[in-house]
This record gives C-alpha cells, structure tokens and sequence, in this order.
C-alpha cells in the first residue's frame, strides 16, 4: 500500500512512461524510478526502440543509471517504482542489484494485446528441455575447471 512519497514516486515513473512509450518513442511505454533515503538516483524509460537493445527496458536502464551514479553495483536500500509489473529479466536484474522493494502501477494483463510478457512467463514454468529455447549444457568439465581456478583466488570479485 505506498505512502504519499511513495505514490509521488510512482506518479513519477508514470509521467517516464508517457515520455518514453507517448512523447520520445523511444519504446514501449514503461517508466521506471529508483529512489533511496527520499533521493532519486535515476528516471529511465524504456529504451529498446531508440538503442536497438532488447535488454533497454526501464528498469535495467534505470538500474545502470543508479549504480553509475552511486558508483556500485549495489542498490540496497533502494526503492523501485516501476510503471508495471517487472518481466522476469527486470526482476532479476532487479534482484541482482539488491533493489529492497518494488512498486508497480500496471500489470502485464493491462498491456497483453500489445508486449507478449505471459509468454515469457509461461515459458519460464517450463522444464529446461520443454522451453522455447530449449537450453542445452554443453562443455561443463572446462567450464567447472575454470570455476575452480577462481575459487582458488583470494582477490576474486564476489557479490
């Protein structure tokens, strides 16, 4: 349930998301806002169109912008508010940057006839070997070997 600075926030992200998707056309209309201790550390809208990057939605944007600007890939403590619910590749990368909490204003029955996100999510429900993409492992001795050799370093990155 959000308070008023909440609500504020996500009327924020709202607006990116006319920008983006209505005014820019720099993609679909999503919006996102990251925001910790009451500052926001990035607006970004969806940006697939105008960067050629399947991976631009706002969120991801938003969560580069925010780590760029805090120099960290760590987001703890931070807010999303996000205009609609996160795709699986937002939520993780969501997820990943240690985001606290998410706020989201649509969800993907709102925009179905328009972004095919239930189908992501259905396939992701799958079995491995029933996916679209059917992943398949490949050359997991050399791979295993090489996460041995980095286990091993004391300096290694870990996060």
């Amino acid at each position: 349930m959000g308070s008023a600075q909440d609500r504020d926030f996500m009327l924020h992200a709202i607006e990116v998301m006319r920008r983006a998707g209505v005014v820019d056309k720099t993609g679909g209309p999503f919006g996102c806002v990251i925001v910790r201790d009451g500052e926001i550390l990035a607006a970004a809208g969806n940006r697939v169109m105008s960067d050629h990057d399947p991976t631009a939605h706002a969120e991801v944007t938003a969560i580069r912008e925010a780590c760029k600007k805090i120099g960290s890939h760590d987001l703890s403590g931070a807010v999303m508010y996000t205009s609609c619910m996160c795709c699986p590749m937002c939520y993780a990368a969501a997820f990943w940057a240690r985001v606290d909490k998410i706020y989201y204003a649509s969800t993907c029955d709102d925009y179905a006839d328009l972004f095919d996100d239930v189908a992501i999510y259905t396939d992701m429900d799958r079995e491995l070997h029933e996916r679209k993409l059917r992943p398949e492992q490949l050359c997991h001795p050399e791979a295993s070997a090489v996460w041995q050799e980095f286990r091993a370093m004391p300096d290694g990155a870990r996060y």
